[in-house]
């Protein structure tokens, strides 16, 4: 992509920000992102920045995409997080079969390149090896064959925008032996969603359950997720662009983490704009904005979220400068990307409990920003991509020169 093409998508957010931010109460009381939004997004050319080329995408420099992101989730946090996750399912589609892309971006009945998938990588459901009748069988999947699905899967942010979705399983075969761990790629025919999402924090996301029974999925819609830790996937054969050389452990923890940081910026906004208002009565009718504890808590605050945004956006253009010039990814820096990722999430977190905690009763009333971008902050806080403990101890198992038995590297 273009660096004024970039440029273009990235000043399209930016003017649709006050917008987003208006509505943000209305994703909390509809508990899923307004249409309009959503549309709105897509004609800025959005959901196409990590798309493959080949099917109307912009193949952008990641951090574009993560710059993109963070301004929208500084607007409003659950339009930032569906965005985010969303905008990084083209990336992911791109690494599959051919066949399965053309089926979503140029099938008939899709939406073209503007064709929504949503995800929900737990493995809580299960496949089954079947060959080309759909008879299970033992050992791989055959050519013509592929698995039967079955399961309820959770925590599906933007299903209800979109028309295919990922999901992430176990796979066995007639003998019931585990044979590979893949993601499963389904049309919106093959699955049901049962909306089950009420919330305290990212209330608008609708991340609902989706709901498969016993559907056949072709082994051209599968991607092993072996193959996907060892970044040796059928896709990068038609997307042979450095885009679709990064990790997957690398890339969608850090579409994570970029929302949170979003969300933290636009709390720290709130706060400052609220402090500049603020009279605290307790204190003989103290202006805030004069109080030296506060401003202590806004610096703290701001130099969190730099070093949590500096991080993220510093790791992943190293790597990506690492694949554009065609050389190895150190596993030692793929520890570190994840390291900084799982910190900028604690980084934005704790900057926005600084600022909740000196923002005052005012701040706890319902529909006010601040309380809502610390409940999405925090709701976004508990997704398995921010496990500390699990990507510290990865980290220095590494620094130790032990093996890491983990493929979210």
């Amino acid at each position: 992509m273009s660096e004024q093409g970039a440029h273009a998508v990235i000043a399209g957010i930016e003017e649709l920000l006050p917008v987003l931010r208006e509505r943000a109460q209305e994703a909390e009381d509809a508990r899923r992102i307004p249409d309009e939004s959503i549309k709105a997004l897509q004609e800025t050319g959005f959901f196409r920045l990590l798309q493959p080329k080949p099917y109307g995408g912009f193949e952008a420099d990641p951090v574009t995409f993560y710059t993109a992101v963070k301004l929208i989730a500084s607007a409003c946090g659950s339009t930032g997080w569906v965005a985010s996750i969303l905008g990084v399912h083209p990336w992911h589609l791109g690494l599959f079969e051919a066949r399965a892309q053309e089926d979503v971006w140029g099938g008939e009945g899709s939406d073209g390149i503007d064709t929504l998938v949503s995800s929900s990588y737990a493995p809580m459901g299960k496949a089954t090896v079947v060959d080309a009748a759909g008879e299970p069988v033992t050992g791989p999947v055959p050519d013509d064959g592929g698995y039967r699905v079955s399961g309820t899967w959770s925590f599906s942010s933007g299903c209800g925008h979109a028309t295919w979705v990922l999901l992430g399983g176990p796979a066995f075969d007639a003998e019931g032996n585990a044979v590979d761990f893949c993601t499963y790629l389904l049309p919106a025919a093959d699955y049901t969603v049962d909306d089950v999402w009420d919330t305290v924090g990212l209330r608008g996301t609708g991340s609902n359950d989706i709901v498969v029974d016993d559907v056949f999925v072709p082994k051209h819609r599968t991607l092993s997720f072996l193959l996907t830790s060892r970044l040796d996937t059928p896709g990068q054969k038609v997307n042979p662009g450095p885009l679709y050389r990064l990790p997957y452990g690398s890339v969608h923890p850090s579409t994570i983490t970029a929302p949170i940081i979003g969300m933290a910026q636009g709390a720290y906004d709130a706060h400052v704009e609220h402090q500049r208002q603020r009279v605290r009565a307790a204190y003989a009718g103290e202006k805030s904005q004069e109080d030296p504890f506060a401003k202590v808590r806004i610096a703290e605050a701001a130099s969190e979220i730099d070093a949590a945004w500096l991080q993220l956006t510093h790791n992943i253009d190293e790597l990506y400068q690492l694949a554009c010039r065609g050389e190895k990814l150190p596993f030692d820096t793929r520890l570190r990307v994840r390291r900084d990722q799982v910190r900028g999430t604690e980084r934005a977190i704790a900057a926005i409990d600084r600022l909740f905690e000196n923002s005052g009763g005012r701040a706890l009333r319902a529909g006010t920003p601040i309380q809502r971008f610390w409940r999405d902050a925090h709701a976004g806080r508990v997704h398995a991509a921010n496990d500390p403990e699990r990507a510290y101890t990865m980290f220095g198992t590494g620094e130790f020169g032990l093996p890491v038995e983990n493929a979210m590297v």
